[in-house]
């Protein structure tokens, strides 16, 4: 069993950056395929960025595409989602995820079985 704790979100102005965070305890993070998610509001989870437990091989959405980047601290048990150039459109509850489904990083939210409770991010313009 593994549980995942975000931080790092807020209030930020159209243009600035942001550094999520999420601390996992229980498993070694080592062992999972590691995802961002967000849900803006009034609409439906949507992937983010993920990150492959071994190669680490990384995917992101078009719309954060050159944006965003995910990363990983194994000593620290922590994936980081560091986010810059950001818009009103990123405004969501960003949430981190966990898989150990699979060889590689996936976008679908459903192969991932472990969440954290998500951190809010608003975006003024």
């Amino acid at each position: 069993q593994v549980q995942l704790v975000e931080s790092g979100g807020g209030l930020v102005q159209a243009g600035g950056s942001l550094r999520l965070s999420c601390v996992t305890s229980g498993r070694t993070l080592a062992t999972y395929h590691l995802g961002w998610f967000r849900q803006p509001p009034g609409k439906e989870r949507e992937f983010v960025a993920a990150l492959s437990r071994s190669t680490d091989s990384a995917g992101y959405a078009d719309s954060v595409k050159g944006r965003a980047t995910i990363s990983r601290d194994n000593a620290k048990n922590t994936v980081y989602l560091q986010m810059n150039n950001l818009k009103p459109d990123d405004t969501a509850l960003y949430y981190c995820a966990a898989s150990n489904y699979g060889s590689t990083w996936s976008r679908f939210s459903s192969v991932y079985n472990h969440w954290g409770q998500g951190t809010q991010v608003t975006v003024s313009s």
